[in-house]
């Protein structure tokens, strides 16, 4: 599968996983906040920050009617409009810039996830690497055709979707340029429960689209994000906030730039375990080779003496003859002295 450019990174199969902090409404409405994440994801060592580009009145509008309030039980957000939330959760245009910036300085790789076209004009004039298309915009295939006739790669979360509609997106996608996509596995609930996860997927959307697949992960902790990369995620984000305790919209699903750190260091460590398909000893173990059990002398003998279990047992380390031999030597006798510690051979009896 050809790499895929974001940035100063490649990902692909044969890169470690490429892992992305999001920082979404965790600045809690403050752009020193805002700035502190950024330099909280570079020190984290995730590979890019992501923002989320819209402004309440482009996303959705000021409405109190039932379909704009989301369910009084929503574990987060419960009984809140869409306008109220994302009057909280938004970054303001007028941030991107210095937090561009602030991570230019860091050498971090930013780019974002327009909800609409003036969203993505403005990642334009700030050169974004790369466009996210959030799970709730796969359908709005205007929007993904505007992304991709830009030529960067386009990362689509899948969140909700059906096969027809990934298809659809990736179909419009192509058709509008597009040739460098990754799909993201992602449970559009938040937080997101484990089992509801559904890893498996993973594969199977990189083989069904002829793409790069990751995961875009809303449970607690590192469990899921890390064992993605065993079904082949090239790809992983996951939330970032400064701290939990700190509260904001996302934080109850969010990472410490401490846990976002072992992310990093974890999914690096699960790519390269991964390793090859072959069975049989590795370099690693060759000095483990040297002390397997096999046949040894384990106390004085003479010449004509029998082989028993009291002078012939098997033991480390892997000089003697194989194990397995012990039966055919029980009974026959030493052809000359030998010393505890003298590893069988044949011509021994």
């Amino acid at each position: 599968m050809t790499s895929i450019e974001i940035g100063s990174h490649r990902i692909g199969p044969g890169h470690r996983p490429f892992v992305i902090a999001e920082m979404s409404g965790n600045h809690n409405g403050s752009l020193e906040r805002a700035l502190r994440i950024v330099d909280a994801a570079a020190a984290s060592g995730a590979h890019a920050l992501k923002l989320q580009t819209y402004t309440p009145d482009t996303i959705t509008i000021d409405s109190t009617a039932p379909e704009f309030r989301l369910s009084a039980d929503h574990g987060l957000w419960g009984g809140q409009t869409l306008y109220e939330l994302y009057r909280k959760a938004h970054t303001p245009y007028a941030w991107h810039r210095p937090i561009f910036e602030r991570a230019a300085e860091h050498g971090l790789t930013v780019f974002a996830a327009p909800f609409d076209p003036t969203a993505i004009d403005l990642l334009e004039s700030l050169g974004a690497p790369a466009y996210k298309i959030a799970s709730s915009e796969l359908v709005d295939l205007p929007l993904i055709r505007l992304a991709a006739a830009t030529g960067k790669p386009l990362i689509l979360s899948t969140g909700m979707a059906r096969v027809a509609e990934i298809a659809d997106a990736v179909d419009v996608a192509r058709g509008a340029g597009a040739t460098q996509i990754i799909l993201l596995a992602c449970t559009a609930s938040y937080p997101a429960p484990p089992e509801d996860t559904n890893l498996r997927r993973i594969p199977v959307l990189a083989e069904t689209f002829g793409v790069q697949a990751g995961l875009s992960d809303h449970t607690p902790g590192l469990g899921a994000a890390i064992a993605s990369v065993a079904l082949g995620a090239t790809v992983i984000e996951k939330h970032l906030t400064l701290a939990g305790a700190d509260g904001g919209v996302d934080s109850a699903f969010s990472l410490t730039p401490a846990q976002m750190r072992d992310l990093v260091d974890e999914t690096g460590r699960a790519w390269r375990a991964l390793g090859a398909s072959r069975i049989g000893p590795t370099p690693s173990e060759l000095e483990g080779l040297r002390f397997r059990r096999s046949l040894y002398v384990v106390a004085d003998v003479q010449a004509g003496d029998e082989v028993t279990t009291a002078n012939v047992r098997s033991i480390r380390p892997a000089h003697g003859l194989p194990p397995v031999e012990l039966d055919r030597l029980r009974g026959r006798r030493f052809t000359r002295d030998a010393a505890k510690g003298t590893p069988m051979t044949f011509d021994l009896v």
